[in-house]
């Protein structure tokens, strides 16, 4: 008997931990960490019609989503037609409503191939307030899209957008939730107002630890809408999901992140949008090396390649020398949250050089921008290093997950 009782136990034991390996992106975390969430299935928002579907019956919807609005292998429109909902206009965000088009590149309206439902682009370089006419044909506005939870990535930027729409044109507002991937991670500098932009919109930190819903609540609650007024809103939430959950989405959520590794590291790599350094667009690793036809001194090269999603990358088919982060184990990408020290690294090497490192200078350059704040640059050029940049900006960040509190639907 006492055999068997240690072969049982030892069964058990191999199979929770494999139970625990085979935890992916449909699963919550495993371990004690996540008690009653342990192995359960994250249900994002989308897939709970018993909620939303008794909400929207009998109204007119506008739905703001894009490829990552996927329920299994079912697209969420398709599953609010089979529902009997009445979706009668398409919002499209950047990279448009099939997620192809190229960072910055402006979208078009078009009408759904599959539904013959207009779709209309709210990234096609005009005002990001859709018109009178498009607005007057629905009565709620449904948001369902997969963000990865960093303030200059510009989806959360569409949605507040949309909810100073709904709060001028008095329509209602509903976010079907989706967990965050950098949902674990607070940091970064908060957004110094006078830097609103296409890619900072609230004052928030780089790297806000929310999900879209938990924004769009924080969004009304602070009053950071239009006027300050709030526009009538309801988030449908995922279940099973923590802010500790290790969640790894089912679809790329834009072209250039195409893995988790590039979704934790962009967070740290983003910045050199701004600069003459590439980060690896038109390669097979964007956000995960960085390089410049200077950086002579290094072991590692990589030459950018005109691609889908990158047609025209910086240093286009120019050979690059620099650093390949392509094989970091990704606990450890999360762990550094906001990493300038790949940035100061490239700043020293070209700087040295007397090369040119911004593409632009002045207060609005588009790395002040990315980094929502005017003096971290300055820091370092005066030869700050990493962990003395982010020693400035640790009270904001205390300050605001105290401030976000009162919003947050799951537990941290």
């Amino acid at each position: 008997m006492k055999h068997l009782f240690k072969t049982l136990l030892a069964a058990c034991v191999l199979l929770t931990a494999m139970s625990c390996r085979a935890a992916t992106q449909q699963k919550a975390c495993c371990g004690g960490d996540c008690a009653d969430q342990k192995n359960k299935a994250v249900v994002v928002g989308a897939a709970r019609t018993d909620v939303y579907v008794p909400l929207l019956k009998g109204k007119r919807i506008a739905l703001m989503s894009n490829q990552t609005g996927m329920v299994g292998d079912r697209h969420v429109l398709d599953v609010m037609l089979d529902q009997g909902l009445d979706v009668v206009t398409i919002f499209s965000p950047e990279h448009g409503f099939r997620g192809t088009a190229d960072a910055g590149e402006h979208v078009g309206s078009s009408v759904d191939e599959k539904t013959g439902i207009p779709i209309a682009s709210l990234y096609d370089g005009k005002s990001p307030m859709p018109a009178r006419a498009t607005m007057d044909k629905f009565d709620v506005i449904v948001i369902d899209i997969q963000d990865v939870g960093l303030r200059y990535y510009t989806y959360y930027v569409t949605m507040v957008n949309l909810m100073d729409a709904a709060v001028t044109y008095g329509k209602e507002f509903v976010v079907f939730d989706r967990p965050n991937p950098n949902g674990m991670t607070v940091d970064g500098p908060i957004l110094d107002m006078k830097l609103k932009s296409g890619v900072g919109r609230l004052p928030i930190p780089t790297v806000h630890g929310m999900t879209l819903g938990e924004l769009a609540k924080m969004a009304n609650g602070e009053g950071w809408l239009r006027e300050g007024k709030q526009v009538p809103l309801t988030v449908v939430p995922c279940l099973n999901y923590t802010h500790r959950t290790r969640y790894e989405l089912p679809v790329a959520p834009s072209p250039n992140l195409p893995n988790m590794l590039s979704i934790y590291l962009y967070p740290s790599t983003c910045y050199f949008e701004g600069t003459t350094v590439s980060l690896g667009r038109g390669t097979d690793w964007p956000f995960q090396v960085y390089g410049h036809p200077d950086m002579r001194d290094r072991y590692f090269a990589f030459t950018p390649r005109s691609r889908a999603g990158a047609k025209n990358p910086p240093q286009l088919d120019v050979l690059c020398y620099g650093v390949d982060l392509h094989n970091m184990d990704a606990e450890q990408a999360i762990a550094q949250g906001v990493n300038l020290e790949y940035v100061i690294d490239a700043y020293r090497d070209l700087a040295a050089q007397g090369k040119q490192f911004l593409l632009r200078t002045g207060e609005r350059n588009f790395f002040n921008l990315l980094m929502g704040n005017t003096t971290i640059y300055d820091m370092i050029v005066a030869g700050k290093s990493a962990a003395e940049i982010k020693a400035t900006w640790a009270g904001d960040v205390a300050r605001f997950k105290e401030q976000r509190r009162r919003y947050l639907l799951y537990e941290e």
